[in-house]
């Protein structure tokens, strides 16, 4: 990418090339950023609104003064397209660029920082020079694991969003391997998709939709249709899938916060069901979504009386319980600790929570702390034979351990007398008392000889 040279013109050369080669990208039309491509790039997709985009860039006043360049500080620029993280004619031209493609910018103040300018750098109602080069781009990351790829293809109105038990219309086209398997118009509750045959990643990807806006989402299977498949759409086990998404219309469940105690506890009881229903039938991600929203709902909650006060402790034992047994169900050993801690917070003695964070420890190889966990388990109920049958695994795994050790610190002395013998012989020590008198010294020679 050639910069200094091309962007050097005074500012009525500048005008001139842009009049002549230049390409509007504005949406309406109104000459306020003007592209010129020096190089093309690479043909294929170009980037949507919401891609995480990497660029180079040199920006130049019309007098030929640069004011900035990622290439002087030698290190290329990140941003999220259309979230307002730069200028506005940043947004509008990087989404008409390839992968590879180099172009000058001429940009409108209105398009670049306006009346207030940046003080020391650029005056007010300046029009600006950029030559940018797009470097890369990739989809918006929905979750922690990557699993839900977005990509936006046209950008929805508003600024709010379907929460979880919001009802929403969409219409889906689903594919994998390039074939289409589903497409069509459907209703359902946030939350709640799995009962209409949508998957987890589109479920969870609607938190962050627009009305209107149409997106494509990359999903991995264990947001698509997991280790089963979908006979049905003949789809097999373990397959990414792609859909493209239009949300419609939607109707936002009521917060928390718009709700009294009386009607949160009475949906509570409809959730729980929900919850145990996904449950039994093995959707462990599709419980925890149910499960969670009644803690959200009464962990902040105070009861008017002792019988009010019971009921939302015992609504929050349970979640938090089973909680906990989902994610233990799913591996995720960390929230089994976390839940079960929730649950011991409120009642020291429970016998489940006690139990379920021993199981989370023992596989997490913390087994001191699980055989911890489980005498516990035995002073709420001597008689729970599970508790003493995992107290002897604990012990058991204790002794492999300080053997594994055993054999590791072996093995370890034994180098260390490898090593004193063969010290005597460099230093012409005949005794192991001679060679250990000498060790330091030879450990320190031999420090200054090794690979940092």
């Amino acid at each position: 990418m050639t910069t200094d040279k091309d962007l050097s013109m005074d500012g009525q050369s500048a005008m001139a090339m842009f009049a002549a080669k230049g390409i509007d990208v504005t949406p309406n039309k109104d000459q306020g950023v003007v592209k010129v491509v020096k190089r093309q790039g690479v043909d294929g997709e170009r980037p949507m609104m919401g891609d995480r985009v990497t660029v180079h860039y040199t920006g130049k006043l019309l007098n030929g003064k640069k004011f900035d360049s990622s290439l002087d500080r030698k290190e290329p620029f990140s941003f999220n397209l259309g979230k307002g993280q730069v200028i506005k004619a940043w947004d509008i031209s990087v989404l008409s660029m390839q992968k590879g493609e180099v172009c000058t910018l001429l940009c409108k103040p209105e398009y670049a920082y306006g009346s207030a300018g940046n003080p020391g750098k650029i005056p007010p109602n300046s029009s600006l020079l950029f030559e940018m080069e797009l470097l890369s781009f990739e989809g918006e990351v929905l979750t922690d694991d990557g699993g839900i790829i977005r990509r936006i293809k046209v950008k929805g109105d508003g600024y709010t969003n379907p929460n979880d038990g919001a009802t929403v219309d969409v219409h889906l086209e689903g594919s994998c391997g390039g074939r289409l398997f589903d497409s069509r118009d459907v209703r359902f509750t946030v939350g709640e998709a799995e009962d209409k045959g949508v998957p987890l990643g589109v479920d969870r990807a609607m938190e962050k939709m627009q009305k209107g806006e149409c997106c494509i989402l990359h999903l991995k299977p264990k947001y698509g249709f997991g280790r089963e498949g979908k006979p049905e759409y003949k789809v097999g086990p373990n397959k990414d899938l792609v859909y493209e998404v239009t949300l419609k219309d939607f109707q936002r469940a009521k917060e928390s916060w718009e709700m009294d105690l009386n009607e949160k506890l009475e949906l509570a009881s409809g959730v729980k069901h929900k919850g145990n229903q996904y449950f039994k039938a093995g959707r462990f991600h599709q419980a925890i979504i149910q499960y969670q929203r009644i803690v959200s709902w009464l962990e902040m909650e105070c009861g008017v009386g002792m019988e009010q006060q019971k009921r939302i402790q015992d609504f929050l034992l349970i979640s938090q319980l089973n909680l906990a047994l989902c994610f233990l169900r799913l591996k995720e050993f960390s929230h089994v600790v976390e839940n079960c801690n929730k649950v011991i917070e409120l009642d020291g003695k429970n016998e489940k929570a006690l139990y379920r964070r021993g199981e989370a420890r023992l596989l997490r190889n913390e087994f001191s702390l699980a055989m911890a966990d489980f005498q516990q388990v035995l002073q709420v109920n001597s008689s729970n034979r599970a508790a003493r049958a995992q107290i002897s695994i604990c012990q058991r795994k204790i002794r492999e351990h300080h053997e594994q050790d055993k054999k590791i610190y072996a093995n370890m002395f034994q180098k260390f007398a490898e090593y004193d013998a063969k010290v005597c012989r460099v230093f012409g020590h005949p005794t192991a008392r001679g060679c250990s008198v000498n060790r330091t010294r030879v450990m320190e020679v031999n420090a200054f000889s090794m690979v940092a």
